[in-house]
């Protein structure tokens, strides 16, 4: 007879008990729809709790006295030399009773940089009830003179004002600058300074520090550098330009003396060519200008004025219009020779005029202005060629019809 045995199956499914079912949920995330229910509430009511008591906070840091800025006393400060406190304060008058949180810090900061000798500020608070100030100030690099005022000026072209007796307790010693207007923008400004800035940079680059025998600098024109070298019995005005100063300075004073015994009314000496050097004579004397070699300083007699960068230009533009205009002018027929006459003429009085010696020396100002004069005779040189042109060219054209219809 056969036997019956109870599987393992039958076992568990008589006690009601799955052995392989899914495993019960965590208690944040019940099953149930009450547990749901409670654990939402519970989130909403810690929520709030948090929400309430941040307000709490934010209330208390608002409204406790131990937070209020009771007088200017609460405002510390560090940098100030030139800039004083009763400078400084304004910029805080407001604030004087306010909750330290409700200061605006960056509105301050902004106010602070508009004091002239403020180059930068950092404002921040310090609780419970102090607002802390930094203050870098402005470092002058010159005077400037405008008129009878005499005034500094720092690296970014910023006036700066100081009353005479705290310029001569600072023991100042730098150069004065010239042509720097107030009204300028201040990029004009800037860069009047960056050209000072470079002067004094090369003269003292091989340690013998020249720029102290410099006294006064002319930056009305950004490009040139005019140094007042102060001589004996005169100063005499240099020309520096805007760059090689190291060499023009040497140059300068390598023959100054022999300038000066060999013309007794030097005013000017122009450094700026490269294989010259332009004196210029004060009023009254007999000659206005003359030229020496920049290598020995001897007088250059028969040689032209070296051109300048702007002159050389001006050259070179003339030059390629020139050549524009032959190009374009018209050939010369038979019947045409006196029009070929007239433009050859012309072109001979231009080459004339260009190269026509001056009957005396001529200043830099000068030469440029002749040099825009000879480029618009050149120009309208060119304008009647091309004229020429046309009329010829239609003149061709109905010759052509003609012997077509004959």
């Amino acid at each position: 007879m056969p036997l019956e045995m109870q599987g393992q199956d039958d076992d568990d499914a008589g006690t009601g008990i799955k052995r392989f079912g899914p495993p019960p949920n965590p208690w944040w995330r019940p099953s149930g729809k009450v547990g749901r229910t409670i654990l939402g509430i519970a989130a909403l009511t810690a929520l709030t709790g948090l929400g309430i008591s941040i307000h709490l906070f934010k209330n208390f840091l608002e409204h406790d006295a131990r937070f209020r800025i009771a007088g200017s006393g609460n405002i510390e400060a560090t940098g100030l030399a030139e800039v004083t406190r009763s400078q400084m304060l304004p910029a805080f008058g407001a604030d004087i009773g306010r909750n330290i949180f409700f200061v605006p810090l960056a509105e301050r900061r902004d106010e602070l940089e508009k004091i002239p000798w403020v180059e930068q500020a950092t404002v921040m608070r310090l609780l419970p009830d102090t607002i802390k100030v930094n203050i870098v100030e402005r470092q002058p690099v010159a005077f400037v003179r405008h008129g009878q005022h005499i005034g500094l000026v720092d690296a970014n072209g910023v006036l700066l004002d100081m009353p005479a007796s705290v310029m001569a307790e600072r023991h100042y010693s730098f150069p004065v600058l010239t042509g720097i207007d107030g009204r300028d923008p201040l990029t004009s400004r800037k860069t009047r300074v960056a050209l000072y800035l470079r002067l004094m940079h090369d003269l003292d680059a091989d340690g013998k520090h020249y720029s102290n025998q410099i006294s006064e600098i002319d930056l009305t024109d950004p490009e040139d550098a005019r140094v007042l070298m102060p001589e004996q019995g005169s100063d005499i005005l240099a020309h520096f330009g805007q760059d090689h100063f190291l060499q023009r300075f040497q140059r300068y004073q390598a023959h100054i003396a022999e300038w000066r015994q060999q013309y007794p009314r030097l005013a000017e000496v122009d450094l700026r060519y490269e294989r010259q050097v332009v004196l210029q004579m004060a009023p009254g004397a007999a000659t206005d200008q003359t030229a020496v070699n920049a290598s020995d300083g001897k007088p250059s007699a028969g040689k032209p004025i070296a051109k300048s960068a702007p002159e050389a230009k001006e050259h070179k533009a003339a030059a390629r219009e020139e050549k524009v205009a032959r190009a374009t002018a018209p050939a010369v027929k038979h019947g045409e020779a006196g029009t070929a006459r007239e433009a050859s003429a012309r072109h001979s009085t231009a080459k004339n005029v260009r190269t026509a010696k001056p009957a005396k020396r001529e200043t830099v100002e000068q030469a440029a202005a002749r040099m825009r004069a000879e480029r618009r005779k050149r120009e309208e040189a060119r304008r009647a060629a091309l004229r020429n042109q046309k009329r010829l060219t239609a003149r061709s054209h109905t010759s052509a019809t003609a012997g077509h219809g004959e």
